[in-house]
């Protein structure tokens, strides 16, 4: 029933009327997060990090039901997804659209917690969208391992019961109880170093560095940032996606274009770009402290979408074997 509700809101957001202000692939896209790209184990096009994803040897071969595939190793960053995180249930800052909501005042995004309180706590909705890049503007069309499918509501919080309810997640999440205490939470300091530098540190997967923890996977964060709120809140539905097995990371094994599936996010394989409401010049790793890049991205007045509603242009690291296919006899 919920695969149902997406796909009406899907259609029903492609025939409204969503024309100004909707994503431009071509100038609300950093087309240079591509870098760097490695061929054959020489990186070119350095965006001044190092490369991320699990490149083992310059040359592959890899057996499928079409062959035998010899070739290089090619690894790059794939702009593949759009991730939406916002306070207002069933608005889309992508399409510039939004739906009636069909329980005023319910599952509303919001702050919680007095001025004075030592921690406070924001919610927001979450949409995921399908969005192949490159084939939309005609790069690399000949690219064996690159997303094939269209443009795409692929999923929204607002029908899912558990990103709403912090105890029906631990239904996914079962080990959130282990981790949410502050001697695991002290581990995340390393990791905000980490990715304010570079990447962050993937075997601390209860950690979004500076943004808190990844546990629960719900819409929940501990902070009323919500610039920080919101880039928590994309990266957990990432996580989340991929313990639910609808997500499978592409920057581990260069023979499987469609990835393998991770229970664990691992977070140096993605990066976020902020689209909306102001567009962003650079991919930010997971954790990234936003004094280094948030300044002036939620802007009172002015920019392409309303303030507290946010998008970001996901890109996923993409290991592949680019060669020629042996058939077998």
């Amino acid at each position: 029933m919920k695969r149902v509700l997406v796909a009406i809101v899907a259609l029903a957001l492609v025939y409204s009327n969503a024309a100004a202000g909707t994503l431009n692939p071509v100038t609300d896209v950093c087309w240079r997060c591509i870098f760097p790209i490695t061929t054959g184990g020489v990186a070119w096009g350095n965006s001044g990090e190092p490369p991320a994803g699990n490149v083992t040897a310059p040359a592959c071969a890899c057996t499928g039901t079409s062959g035998v595939r010899i070739g290089v190793t090619t690894s790059f960053n794939e702009h593949a997804w759009l991730i939406e995180s916002v306070k207002t249930p069933y608005y889309f800052p992508a399409l510039n659209a939004e739906l009636s909501n069909p329980d005023p005042g319910y599952k509303s995004g919001d702050s919680r917690g007095s001025s004075g309180d030592a921690t406070r706590e924001s919610f927001q909705h979450v949409h995921h969208y399908i969005f192949p890049a490159y084939s939309l503007v005609g790069l690399f069309t000949d690219m064996p391992c690159l997303e094939r499918n269209a443009f795409d509501l692929g999923y929204m919080t607002e029908v899912d019961d558990m990103w709403s309810d912090d105890l029906l997640a631990l239904l996914i999440n079962p080990e959130a109880l282990a981790f949410g205490n502050p001697v695991t939470q002290l581990s995340c300091i390393a990791d905000s170093v980490a990715a304010a530098v570079g990447y962050p540190i993937d075997p601390l997967f209860w950690c979004l560095g500076s943004w808190g923890s990844s546990y629960p996977l719900t819409g929940t964060t501990a902070t009323s940032d919500p610039t920080t709120a919101a880039a928590a809140t994309a990266s957990r539905l990432i996580f989340k996606l991929g313990r639910e097995g609808a997500l499978w990371d592409t920057g581990i094994n260069e023979c499987s274009d469609r990835g393998v599936l991770t229970p664990f996010m691992i977070k140096s394989n993605y990066k976020l770009q902020i689209a909306r409401p102001v567009v962003g010049n650079q991919c930010i790793p997971i954790g990234r402290s936003g004094l280094i890049w948030g300044s002036g991205k939620n802007p009172v007045v002015g920019g392409a979408g309303k303030t507290d509603e946010f998008l970001w242009v996901v890109t996923r690291r993409r290991v592949c074997c680019v060669g020629y296919n042996v058939t077998q006899q």
